[in-house]
């Protein structure tokens, strides 16, 4: 599994936010710039965060965006999940909608349990970490 600009962004832009959590919704534009990141990427990048709630959008002179919950209660792992998707290094780890194999061999492969422990790691370490873990080692 390779982390796109997507997801590292993701998690940067959360971030921010998380250290500046209860003083009010923040700019993009504070956020772009103490993040290094292009205002216009980041403002597609929270649209997906938005739509995914955990972030909310305020308009107007004073506007800006706030984490829609305590940043203990968002992990590396959620961000990754929403900008990336599935962790899954392979797709016979994948189901469908109604919960049906991806992968017609995925009960007969003998590497598929390898595939998962390999997911079941990265999930591990991702969702061990959460923003205000991140915003103490800043602190720090």
């Amino acid at each position: 599994m390779k982390i796109s600009t997507k997801g590292r962004y993701g998690v940067s832009a959360m971030y921010d936010l998380a250290l500046h959590y209860g003083q009010g919704p923040i700019s993009l534009k504070s956020v772009a710039q103490r993040q290094g990141i292009s205002e216009h990427y980041l403002e597609q990048l929270m649209g997906t965060l938005r739509k995914a709630g955990y972030v909310k959008s305020i308009r107007g002179a004073q506007g800006g965006y706030t984490l829609t919950k305590d940043p203990t209660q968002i992990t590396v792992g959620d961000i990754i999940r929403i900008m990336e998707g599935p962790t899954a290094p392979v797709d016979c780890l994948l189901t469908d909608a109604v919960h049906n194999e991806y992968c017609t061999r995925a009960k007969t492969c003998v590497t598929r349990g390898v595939w998962a422990k390999v997911r079941d790691s990265i999930d591990s370490v991702l969702d061990s970490i959460s923003l205000a873990d991140l915003a103490k080692e800043e602190k720090a």
